[in-house]
């Protein structure tokens, strides 16, 4: 066996546990976070609950907080099991509050000794979460555990992935291949981008983020230039080749070589989701994540055709806002010795800035967005794999820094996030920038 196949048998031991434990309850009450890859989760978890017959409650939230604790110790009774999804890794004390048996579902840096009763994380089977498997991936195990016949599951699995920005090697590619060949996933050569017109697509679409994205006039230069038009799904292939070479001559110039295949290549179909292009379904369940709407975005994984209409319309409302914060943002970077960084107040879409400005303007340094809103300061920072082979570790780097100035971080290695009190912003950047620098070798 190689080393690859041996972490995936410990990891699916561990779901086993899991699914053993879950099996045998009668109500769960569940948490799942409130982006694409946590809404899948609970996605993937309610219908195998539901398929087992067993009673649930399910709260999706921003972060694992205090506020959230308090709302589990009032909503359950003694005895009933409490599972987490995408988040607990890294807050065990906070964990040790709830009496009852915790479970929890994550693909985080672990921090600590977990008080759950099973935690099922790649990285404690020698699996790389940030890059190899999602949270919704190792839910996906579990539930396969809790019934073989979940495979039909897996495409909720794959979106969560998407959205995380993870490579399909490893766990997530042995995950794929099993829902290819149950027929849940399809794939196809081109833009990774949802459908529609390719005009409007370009015009409000943030990934990939173009010299053009926005700008109707330059985008409809661009597309008579290449003699495109018209929905991308009813292209002739020759014109779907035009476009994604016009596309990745324009990304060779500033984005990082990540971006560039992330934006060009395989692009997966959810054949049992009410969204078959993945880049649609992944931007709609952010979109409600983002406005406090997952109600929404969990119904439409439970298959509720009746909310589509509402959401498609706040995605594409959202997305053109998205657009509109980066053209923003480009004009408040600041450049530190090792990191690109905004000071902002009341600024929407920080994640996805901060990530923009790694991945398609400056990729040589990772990007910090510091964001006052109301009496606290909310920091998101965003590297590349390249980084990341040069030693940068963001997880580590935004919890030793927001430490530093009396606030709290973690997350990933390449993403990763911080509270932090106002008016240490600037002593926070400096530490962060010292840290990184660090790192990254520089002297």
């Amino acid at each position: 066996m190689t080393s690859e196949s041996i972490a995936l048998s410990r990891l699916k031991e561990l779901a086993a546990n899991a699914a053993d434990v879950i099996s045998a309850e009668k109500y769960v009450r569940l948490i799942s976070h409130n982006d694409a890859d946590g809404i899948t989760s609970a996605g993937i978890l309610c219908k195998a609950l539901m398929k087992k017959g067993i009673r649930f409650q399910t709260s999706i939230v921003s972060r694992l907080s205090q506020d959230t604790i308090d709302i589990v110790k009032n909503s359950v009774s003694e005895g009933d099991l409490v599972i987490f999804c995408d988040m607990g890794s890294g807050q065990a004390d906070i964990l040790k509050q709830i009496e009852n048996d915790i479970i929890v579902i994550d693909h985080h840096m672990p921090v600590g000794d977990s008080p759950a009763k099973v935690v099922v994380n790649p990285h404690y089977t020698g699996i790389d979460g940030a890059i190899y498997l999602s949270a919704s991936g190792a839910t996906y195990l579990v539930a396969k555990e809790m019934d073989s016949g979940n495979t039909d599951l897996a495409g909720l699995a794959i979106a969560g992935a998407v959205g995380d920005k993870q490579l399909f090697e490893n766990a997530n590619l042995y995950i794929l291949d099993e829902a290819i060949k149950a027929g849940v996933i399809s794939v196809k050569k081109g833009l990774k981008v949802g459908d529609g017109d390719i005009a409007d697509v370009l015009d409000y679409t943030p990934e990939p983020y173009l010299d053009i994205t926005g700008d109707r006039k330059k985008i409809n230069d661009f597309l008579e230039i290449l003699g495109v038009k018209g929905k991308l799904s009813e292209m002739q292939q020759e014109d779907i080749k035009k476009l994604t070479s016009a596309v990745a001559l324009k990304l060779a110039k500033h984005a990082s070589p990540e971006a560039v295949d992330a934006a060009i290549g395989d692009i997966y179909y959810l054949e049992r989701e009410l969204v078959n292009n993945v880049y649609d379904f992944v931007a709609m369940l952010n979109t409600c994540g983002k406005l406090e709407q997952a109600g929404l975005a969990l119904s439409m994984c439970l298959q509720d055709a009746s909310v589509m209409d509402e959401i498609r319309q706040l995605t594409i409302d959202h997305q053109k806002s998205i657009v509109a914060s980066i053209k923003q943002a480009e004009g408040m970077l600041q450049k530190g010795k090792n990191i690109w960084y905004i000071i902002a107040k009341d600024m929407d879409n920080t994640g996805i800035i901060s990530s923009t400005v790694v991945r398609y303007i400056h990729p040589e340094k990772p990007c910090i967005v510091a964001n006052q809103v109301d009496e606290i300061v909310k920091v998101s920072g965003r590297g590349t794999r390249a980084l990341i082979n040069k030693g940068l570790d963001l997880a580590y780097a935004m919890r030793e820094g927001a430490l530093a100035v009396g606030g709290q971080g973690g997350g990933h290695n390449i993403a990763s996030g911080a509270s932090i009190p106002p008016g240490k912003v600037q002593e926070f950047i400096d530490i962060l920038d010292e840290i990184i620098g660090q790192q990254l070798g520089e002297r």
